[in-house]
């Protein structure tokens, strides 16, 4: 395309210009919630990413959001993004249609540990509501090595069985290994599952190795709650991770909106060992 940047282009131009990147695909999730998949417009192009980073994305003039990838990191030629559409930037982005050019930065943040757990591990992975989407590549990670760990649990919980996400690939990851146990907070008679809050999940899945480590990601006071679960289960605060949203609207450290304590989210999170969070978590209002 006349005038698009290339790769080394866009590396030289520096953090803040956008890529193009095309959607090629768009599914709905839930009533508010889309998910959508994105290629660069870039002969070769592409974008490498770890588990648990973002990227601020565009859609025409509605302004620039952090989102989670939600993509599998082994594959570079897809960009995924579930999206929830709560404001004019998200519902922009929600509603572009295949074809629809938008501008990806990125990818930011530090990730997941995943690359650091130790052979063997058991390895909990906590979500609740979107919460699952910036998990999702961290689940993708750790089935593609699954010989590698001990057990892989997931306990996730949503509002409503119509609110959670990605239903048709949970008994998909189950088969590869990862132990999925669902609740919602609320239902109808046709709901078979749990129903309850999801820190009710941690006795019912029996964890309780002190080597266990615990990716953790949905609303505050979920995190708060769930650490707490997992804490009284025998799970180490330093082997537990949580990922924090604030406003970021640089993503590279020098807008200074998203401050947590002493720490930046969009450069020192969005991942933090909780308890390296824990002294800000316990600030209210922080």
């Amino acid at each position: 395309m006349p005038g698009q940047l290339s790769e080394p282009d866009l590396a030289a131009a520096g953090p803040m210009v956008p890529a193009a990147f095309e959607v090629v695909a768009r599914s709905r999730d839930t009533s508010d919630t889309w998910t959508l998949e994105l290629r660069s417009r870039a002969a070769g192009g592409g974008l490498a990413f770890a588990p648990g980073q973002f990227t601020m994305l565009s859609a025409g003039g509605s302004g620039e959001v952090p989102i989670s990838i939600s993509g599998d990191p082994g594959d570079r030629g897809r960009l995924v993004h579930t999206v929830r559409a709560v404001g004019l930037a998200t519902e922009a982005i929600c509603d572009s249609p295949p074809g629809r050019v938008l501008g990806v930065r990125g990818p930011f943040g530090v990730p997941w540990p995943v690359a650091e757990l130790e052979d063997g591990a058991d390895v909990v992975i906590a979500a609740g509501g979107i919460g699952l989407a910036p998990l999702r590549p961290a689940v993708l990670w750790l089935l593609a090595r699954r010989e590698r760990f001990g057990r892989l649990v997931l306990l996730y919980g949503g509002r409503s069985p119509g609110q959670l996400l990605y239903v048709s690939e949970l008994d998909a990851w189950s088969a590869r290994g990862l132990e999925v146990h669902v609740t919602v907070d609320s239902a109808g008679p046709e709901w078979l599952g749990h129903v309850g809050v999801v820190t009710r999940l941690v006795p019912r899945a029996a964890i309780g190795d002190a080597g266990t480590s615990a990716l953790c990601c949905g609303p505050e006071v979920m995190m708060r709650f769930m650490v707490a679960a997992l804490s009284d289960a025998g799970v180490a605060a330093e082997r537990i991770h949580i990922s924090m949203e604030r406003n970021m609207q640089c993503g590279i450290g020098h807008c200074g909106h998203c401050q947590l304590g002493p720490t930046l989210v969009c450069r020192d999170g969005p991942v933090y060992r909780f308890s390296d969070a824990a002294p800000w978590l316990a600030v209210r209002e922080l």
